[in-house]
């Protein structure tokens, strides 16, 4: 188990002591990664998978081995997803590729309308009916180039690529509700989480609405210790999100050391400290999805962080009370 502090005073919502709680978290495996994001478990194969994007790397685990397997791509994968019909669908800085096999070839799928000098995929994950939904990130991070896109395969002999939201910098926190009616996303750099009703017949969006806000970084802002007299509080960003059977939506983080559990009408039910400053993506998993995965970050961050937090950059689990939905997997 490792140790846990309550940093924050919580931003955004208002919070009550009560509704902090601490998680017995423990790492995967002591190995630590750049920057870990997208994790999902594959049902059938009983595998977590997650990428490390700076390292421009997919990697996977057997949990119950203690064995993590790396696969090496040409440039960043921003997020992937598993296929129904077997391997993995990956959105890479260049575009969207379909790999059949572990450490196979990659069949091109289509591409992204962004410049791939400035704007690469960040976080995604398929909708309930196997489209494949990928939010970028403006590397510029002033042009507001950022966007949310999906990709239909089963569309016909060309996938279909659709813009759905734009002028953001980063786009993460992409779920969906047990219902399937509404879509939550998040522009990172804005501090928001938006909501949208769903279609997923027509494939449309509507009725944007903020979901959550939370307070905006202080200038100047760097980690130090809470007990430090310099210290600044900041409650983080919302990053990566996953969503579980009652509808709660589990968002990490950055920068926060925190990861919040939202009802679906937007209450804060709980926050829980994390081993790391910057979480960066939950997912359920095990056989029962009651374990829930966190990836995390280290790239970056001082050294007086990191000697603080040693296991920034690990991925993490514990064991929740209630199971998440399960992944949905890539309709070709």
């Amino acid at each position: 188990m490792l140790p846990q502090t309550n940093p924050f005073p919580g931003d955004g919502p208002a919070v009550d002591p009560s509704q902090t709680h601490t998680l017995q978290w423990q790492t995967l495996n002591p190995l630590t990664y750049q920057l870990g994001e997208s994790p999902f478990w594959h049902p059938l194969e009983q595998l977590l998978y997650w990428v490390d994007i700076a390292a421009k790397t997919i990697l996977r685990a057997n949990v119950y081995m203690g064995t993590v397997e790396t696969w090496e791509m040409p440039s960043e994968p921003g997020c992937l997803a598993p296929a129904a019909l077997g391997g993995l669908v990956i959105a890479l800085r260049n575009g969207i590729f379909r790999a059949r096999e572990w450490r196979g070839g990659l069949d091109p799928v289509t591409t992204l309308p962004y410049d791939t000098g400035s704007v690469r995929a960040n976080d995604g994950k398929c909708d309930p009916r196997g489209r494949f939904w990928v939010g970028t990130l403006d590397e510029t991070k002033t042009a507001h180039a950022a966007a949310l896109y999906s990709v239909d395969a089963r569309s016909g002999r060309v996938p279909q690529v659709q813009r759905h939201v734009g002028d953001a910098l980063t786009g993460n926190g992409l779920a969906w509700s047990p219902d399937e009616r509404t879509a939550y996303w998040t522009d990172t750099a804005s501090h928001a989480i938006r909501a949208w009703d769903c279609d997923l017949q027509t494939n449309t969006l509507t009725a944007p609405r903020t979901f959550q806000q939370f307070a905006p970084k202080p200038a100047g802002w760097t980690w130090s210790p809470a007990s430090a007299s310099n210290a600044v509080p900041y409650g983080g960003r919302p990053d990566g999100a996953a969503v579980d059977v009652q509808g709660h939506y589990w968002v990490a983080l950055y920068e926060g050391q925190r990861l919040c559990r939202f009802a679906p009408d937007g209450r804060l039910v709980a926050q829980y400290p994390t081993p790391a400053v910057c979480p960066t993506m939950p997912c359920f998993g095990g056989e029962d999805l009651k374990t829930l995965y966190l990836t995390s970050a280290r790239r970056g961050r001082s050294a007086d962080e990191l000697a603080a937090f040693p296991d920034s950059g690990c991925v993490f689990s514990t064991r929740v009370d209630v199971p998440g939905l399960a992944v949905n997997m890539y309709q070709d």
